[in-house]
């Protein structure tokens, strides 16, 4: 089979699982997400964690999936294609040899307290105080499906001797069936010195027993909508070798599953009507270890709060804003300007709760109202939910917001740039600086199809209007005969990198927040870049089904 080339980050597995499932040619817009090193903040992000997911081969060339802990500060990155691991591996791992020796790797970063998650790829090579991985590959995820958890650390801990079986027993199938979370690991060993070549440590959540047992030797996990790059799947089409880990939080224990997939494109729906493929898996070996982390993680349920919706209000033809007062009375929480509500709702035919996140579309102000601004997408279990169900008086869960992609500091000027339903952080960014009075010069740069489809056109307007050091510049896509030019928006076509890098009034030390579908983003970041900008510069969130996930 031939093997990617180097002006493409995906191999023919991942090419042809997109292009079965629809999503078209990726590699023609994410070049901007794949990157070859770690930028400075996902640097910053791994060196701030407890544990890293590993995913690789055994000797016997099983794929496994394992965590590796250290002690605070234990990951360091002496240069961005670099990350150090002061740890030890225990040898009942099932990669402890692999991964000392020299491997290739697959590997995800994740905060579960913040839902930050980071994946790349990469070679090992044993030290004197562990190992260190030299960086192949590395890209951002979004933070759908990962349940909130905060982490401690036990001061005595003695893993407990493991245990390898082929076939699941009932306390083993029990805890699957309990899980929210797993970590998959899939590989693709075709070429010599491609990027694509290597292991993929994966993330998936979903309700408790999202997860399907159907005897002690077969799983079934679903693949949800998320994002179109198709690396695990892509990856089990030329190579069913698949690895798993369920993690038990409360002791710290791992149960590795080694086996073979297969994937099921059109899967039964009344099983799981949120799968859009069923990965159905073959179990081959399984390594039981006990109690085999110092770490353990506490569910952040407690902080929940029952929010009422108190109105409605559609922004766009697509967009409705839906606001939000706790049903306790008591203050709502302070939080910062870009960042998103964690939401829970039961939705009825569904299995357990349905979480997401949606940006916050308003400045801080705790004796206000919450309010979401939300796409309804045909394709979205929740937004339908929101838009086809939810009313005035219907009550849901909100989890406090969270999220990294906020105003960074200083005066500098501050370019916004979103498209479609992506202008709701950069809504409540703006207001945010008009509230606090700042001078720094804004310009709020968005893109449309028409004005039918444009959300918080006056609320902009109105904010422009009254305050000088704040810029618009609109551009709709398709126009219809309705809107006006120069007043409904500044330009026709496509917003393009080139016309955001000629702005006035914009220096070097500019900061460019992008929001909106995943192809937009990298085409704006990688233009951006080329333009000179620096990639410390550029800040970005993505939203859709064509968001890394």
């Amino acid at each position: 089979m031939a093997h990617a080339t180097t002006d493409t980050p995906f191999h023919d597995g991942e090419r042809t699982a997109q292009i079965r499932a629809g999503v078209g040619n990726v590699a023609e817009w994410a070049g901007g997400f794949v990157r070859d090193h770690l930028p400075e903040q996902h640097r910053e992000f791994h060196t701030s964690l407890p544990f890293l997911v590993l995913a690789g081969a055994d000797t016997h060339g099983h794929t496994w999936v394992t965590l590796v802990q250290g002690d605070e500060g234990f990951i360091q990155s002496p240069d961005t294609r670099t990350l150090t691991l002061d740890t030890h591996i225990d040898d009942d791992d099932p990669l402890a040899l692999a991964l000392t020796g020299g491997t290739t790797i697959g590997a995800v970063g994740i905060e579960l307290a913040s839902r930050r998650r980071n994946r790349f790829s990469g070679d090992t090579r044993k030290t004197d105080t562990g190992f260190a991985i030299d960086i192949r590959q590395t890209f951002g995820n979004c933070p759908q499906y990962i349940h909130q958890r905060a982490w401690t650390r036990v001061t005595e801990h003695a893993p407990q001797p493991a245990r390898r079986t082929d076939v699941l027993d009932e306390a083993q199938i029990a805890r699957i069936r309990a899980a929210d979370t797993l970590f998959i690991g899939s590989g693709h060993q075709e070429g010599n010195d491609v990027p694509s070549r290597g292991f993929d440590a994966s993330h998936r959540g979903g309700a408790p027993g999202f997860v399907q047992v159907i005897d002690g030797t077969h799983l079934h996990i679903p693949d949800y909508s998320g994002n179109n790059f198709f690396n695990t799947i892509g990856n089990l089409i030329t190579d069913a070798r698949v690895g798993l880990v369920f993690v038990d939080f409360e002791t710290g224990g791992l149960l590795h599953v080694s086996g073979r997939a297969t994937i099921d494109w059109d899967p039964d729906v009344t099983r799981d009507p949120d799968a859009r493929r069923m990965i159905e898996v073959e179990i081959d070996a399984i390594v039981d270890r006990p109690a085999a982390l110092s770490l353990r993680w506490a569910p952040q349920d407690h902080l929940t709060r029952q929010l009422k919706v108190t109105a409605r209000v559609q922004e766009a033809q697509d967009i409705t804003s839906f606001y939000f007062s706790p049903v306790d009375g008591a203050p709502l929480s302070d939080f910062k300007a870009g960042q998103h509500l964690p939401i829970q709702v039961q939705i009825p035919g569904q299995v357990g709760l349905s979480k997401r996140s949606y940006s916050l579309s308003m400045a801080s102000n705790p004796s206000e109202a919450w309010r979401l601004s939300i796409k309804r997408e045909e394709q979205g279990l929740v937004s339908r939910f929101f838009h086809d169900h939810l009313q005035t008086g219907d009550v849901i869960e909100a989890s406090p917001p969270g999220g990294e992609f906020t105003v960074p500091d200083g005066d500098g000027p501050l370019v916004l740039v979103s498209a479609g339903v992506g202008i709701t952080p950069m809504m409540a960014m703006m207001q945010e600086v008009a509230a606090q009075g700042s001078h720094r010069t804004v310009w709020f740069v968005h893109a449309a199809r028409n004005g039918a489809a444009h959300a918080f056109v006056k609320d902009v307007r109105a904010l422009v209007d009254t305050h000088p050091n704040l810029h618009r510049h609109v551009v709709y896509s398709q126009p219809d005969a309705t809107d006006v030019a120069g007043k409904d928006y500044d330009a026709a076509g496509r917003l393009t990198s080139k016309d955001v890098a000629a702005l006035g009034g914009v220096g070097a030390d500019a900061h460019y927040m992008l929001c909106g579908p995943a192809r937009f983003l990298s085409d704006m970041r990688t233009g951006l870049e080329a333009a000179g900008v620096q990639a410390a510069h550029i800040h970005f969130e993505t939203f859709g089904p064509s968001a890394p996930a």
